[in-house]
């Protein structure tokens, strides 16, 4: 094996790993910050706490790590699809009620939930840097595949793209409230279901000739059923308003579930593809 190949498989395992350590990133946050606040209702509400920071940053980098790794087949485009939408998770936070924050005045209505006026700047900001440096991504993208052949396999992932920044776009000027108050639960509910998604397609669809041991199998749908619950559960949480604090509070639970099977499912892909070759060079062997 050359010395280039095996520095592409160094590349792609420590993405992978990664990936992964984001949650730790995230994790150890939210608890060094609890350590002072208390639980919050959610750890999208630590957006609001020292936290902050780590949070944005750590999703972020998990973003572009998964947009790094050049995979193939239809987890590609899941994947891919994925990667879109952690941003907005980290740039647009999810709304919370009066008094869920200790010291933070939101300057929400009584007994309603908001995204305090003082953070809009900040998601405007983030919001057209997304676009614009999206928008960018899309053409360099589109130059670069066809130099090199490859554009017709990447065409749904570019078209996936496509559509995604033109609906964030339309949304964020022409419903532009709705979109501020909906577009953490919609994106993180999107990323962790195309999460799911790829979880299945490792399993029915999978792009390596020799399918993956039982176990792998086993634990990738534990993963995507897993998740579709955990989705579910939350939405049925914040949809009851059962959002407060207390001791366990249901949707901080269902989040450090979710971050728990995405870990699991990042070990898995480290551990199947510990060995693997550079995909753009297996994808044109098989040609």
């Amino acid at each position: 094996m050359s010395s280039v190949s095996t520095s592409l498989q160094r590349t792609y395992r420590n993405l992978r790993i990664g990936i992964a350590g984001t949650v730790v990133l995230i994790v150890v946050s939210v608890g060094v910050t609890a350590a002072s606040t208390g639980l919050l209702p959610s750890i999208s509400a630590y957006y609001y706490t020292p936290a902050r920071n780590v949070f944005v940053g750590a999703l972020i980098a998990a973003a572009v790590a998964i947009l790094a790794i050049s995979g193939r087949g239809v987890q590609r485009a899941l994947l891919d699809a994925a990667g879109l939408f952690a941003p907005l998770i980290a740039l647009v936070p999810a709304p919370v009620r009066e008094g869920t924050i200790p010291g933070y005045d939101l300057a929400c209505d009584a007994g309603e939930s908001c995204v305090p006026p003082s953070v809009i700047p900040d998601i405007d900001v983030g919001v057209a840097t997304y676009l614009i440096a999206g928008a960018a991504a899309v053409v360099v993208s589109i130059a670069l595949f066809a130099r090199d052949g490859s554009l017709p396999r990447r065409i749904l992932s570019i078209a996936v793209a496509v559509v995604v920044f033109a609906a964030v776009l339309v949304a964020w000027l022409g419903a532009r409230e709705a979109f501020i108050g909906s577009a953490h639960f919609v994106a993180a509910a999107l990323f962790f279901g195309l999460v799911a998604a790829a979880a299945v397609a490792n399993v029915v669809a999978p792009v390596q000739l020799e399918r993956p041991p039982l176990w792998h199998r086993v634990l990738y749908s534990v993963v995507a059923v897993g998740m579709v619950v955990d989705i579910v559960v939350i939405a049925v949480a914040i949809r009851a308003g059962d959002t407060g604090r207390g001791p366990l509070p249901p949707v901080l639970v269902g989040e450090f579930v979710a971050l728990a099977l995405f870990v699991v499912f990042w070990v898995l892909q480290s551990a199947e593809k510990w060995a693997d070759e550079d995909p753009a060079v297996a994808a044109q062997r098989a040609l």
